[in-house]
């Protein structure tokens, strides 16, 4: 078993995204730390069509949800994939290749040399992304977004309240996340198991993955809690992209503070892989829209 690992969950329409941060990686892995990717079995083909063979080790989605003796195939294969994508990514921990890992999105991109010590300390302790999210909540109530920070405190008190926690939200997110593989054995052996759940019953879209895996770390304490800051700049929106580029942020000047960063994918349409990519109408009726943000962010 590894101690530290980069691990991507992707599938078909992200490999033209996962392919950029295979490339990001082989020019910045300064330790060559082992890279993981994962796809459905049915996307292999079309993963090496559009990657080549090299650079990174591939495991199957199949194979991470039977690791799980607990977990059910069945319910794997009838959930959507967005949900699932995120259980997958959680369980990755259960092949025994790594006692801890970077999770990253297919959209994530890196912009300057890392090592794995921007990940673990000297002891060999992951850090943990927690914060409190205060600066992206003042910049969406700044503009207006009040329903984004209600929601995202709404999300996280629930979450809480599974653990039986009062005091301020937390938050492990944005991606990448480093994960340890004693928190989430931790979780199913403290919650899941006296239970009579998994995973897959505990997490659904009001109840996500990292807000589950900080409230874990905080309740049983698996490892020591050494927060971090978030990895990544990550542009939620296009408008706060628009925006952050006008107050003169670059990635130059971002590579300061921040390994990499994430353009949503779900303003990125020109990179989706295979039949999702909308016509070219679409395309461009998006476009316009984008400019339109672009121009309110000078209100």
């Amino acid at each position: 078993m590894k101690d530290f690992v980069l691990y991507c969950k992707s599938y078909r329409n992200d490999l033209l995204r996962l392919k950029r941060l295979l490339t990001s990686i082989q020019e910045f892995n300064l330790d060559r730390i082992p890279f993981y990717i994962s796809t459905p079995k049915s996307d292999h083909t079309a993963l090496t069509e559009i990657l080549g063979a090299d650079g990174y080790i591939w495991v199957a989605d199949e194979d991470i949800v039977a690791s799980n003796p607990r977990a059910s195939m069945q319910k794997y294969e009838a959930m959507p994939g967005g949900l699932s994508q995120a259980i997958v990514k959680s369980e990755f921990w259960r092949l025994g290749l790594a006692q801890n890992y970077l999770s990253l999105d297919s959209d994530c991109v890196f912009i300057r040399p890392f090592q794995k010590s921007d990940f673990v300390s000297e002891g060999g302790v992951p850090y943990t992304v927690l914060h409190q999210n205060k600066e992206y909540f003042q910049l969406a109530n700044n503009r207006g977004q009040t329903k984004v920070v209600e929601n995202l405190r709404s999300e996280a008190r629930r979450v809480q309240s599974l653990f039986g926690r009062s005091g301020p939200e937390f938050y492990c997110a944005p991606a990448p996340f480093i994960w340890s593989a004693n928190v989430w054995e931790s979780l199913d052996r403290e919650y899941l198991q006296p239970k009579g759940i998994t995973l897959w019953d505990m997490v659904t879209p009001e109840y996500p993955e990292t807000l589950i895996y900080g409230e874990t770390l905080l309740k049983y304490r698996a490892i020591p809690l050494i927060a971090i800051e978030p990895l990544f700049r990550v542009y939620h929106y296009d408008w706060q992209y628009f925006l952050m580029r006008r107050l003169g942020e670059t990635e130059a000047k971002a590579a300061k503070h921040y390994l990499g960063i994430i353009y949503q994918s779900a303003w990125e349409a020109e990179l989706n892989f295979g039949l999702s990519q909308k016509s070219l109408p679409s395309r461009l009726f998006k476009r316009v829209k984008r400019f339109g943000r672009y121009l309110q962010s000078f209100i």
